[in-house]
Formats: structure tokens, C-alpha cells, sequence
């Protein structure tokens, strides 16, 4: 029970003097001192290591909020750029069917151009043939 021979002779000289029931006690007493000790000593150690091991763990947590911050700000830019380029895209579809319903007036122009052109020629050539008409009476 006890560490040292020492230990074991610096009461067990008095044996002759004292009860070896109050020995018995020393005994237990010392036991009990160096078993108080140990759970001491046991407790300190665990303590240490959940420590250790909170730190270890703290560590990784504060990582992980640290990339959930980084990830909850790229969102947030993200949403931002995506708004941008929906309303940049809506623009480009307005001027899109802006250029399409002027490609479509220009249609109606060139037809109604060519419609006058026609109408145009054949008045013309009307006016030709009475033009003629007219000659032809005058010279006879």
C-alpha cells in the first residue's frame, strides 16, 4: 500500500508502542491519501484532455462558421449579380422586340413602297398608252 520501504519503517519502528489497530488505521489513512491523490491527479488529466478535445472540436466549429459567413456572403452577391443580369436580360429582350418591330415596319414600308411602285407603273403606262393614243390621233 505504500510507495517506499522509508514510508513502511518511519511508523512501523513504533509498532512496539502503538496498536496494530491505529497501524491498520495509518495504513488505510495512507491509502486512502495516495488513492485521493491518484482520483485527483485522474480528474486533473481528464480534465486536460476534454479541454484538448473541446479546443480540437472548437477549432473545426469555428472554421465551419467561418465558411458558413463566406458562403452566406457569396449568396447574397450572388442574388445580387442574378437580379442584375434578370434586369440586364429584360432590357435586352425589350430592345430585342424593339429591333423586331422595327425590322417589321420596314417590311410593311417595303411592301407598301413596292405596292406604290406598281401602282405607279401602271399608271405610268397608262399614261403611255394614252399618251400614245393621242399621237397617233393627231397624226392622222
Amino acid at each position: 500500500m505504500l510507495k517506499t520501504k522509508r514510508d513502511e519503517r518511519s511508523y512501523r519502528c513504533l509498532s512496539p508502542l502503538i496498536n496494530n489497530d491505529f497501524l491498520l488505521f495509518i495504513d488505510e489513512f495512507v491509502f486512502y491519501l495516495c488513492t485521493e491523490r491518484r482520483r485527483r491527479e485522474a480528474i486533473a488529466a481528464a480534465t486536460c484532455l476534454t479541454e484538448a478535445l473541446v479546443d480540437h472540436l472548437n477549432v473545426g466549429v469555428a472554421q465551419a462558421y467561418v465558411n458558413q459567413r463566406k458562403l452566406d456572403h457569396e449568396v447574397k452577391t450572388l442574388q445580387v449579380q442574378a437580379s442584375q443580369f434578370s434586369k440586364q436580360t429584360a432590357q435586352w429582350i425589350s430592345m430585342v422586340e424593339g429591333f423586331n418591330q422595327a425590322l417589321k415596319e420596314i417590311g410593311d414600308v417595303e411592301n407598301w413602297a413596292r405596292s406604290i411602285e406598281m401602282d405607279m407603273r401602271t399608271i405610268a403606262t397608262a399614261l403611255e398608252y394614252v399618251h400614245k393614243g393621242q399621237l397617233q390621233t393627231a397624226s392622222s
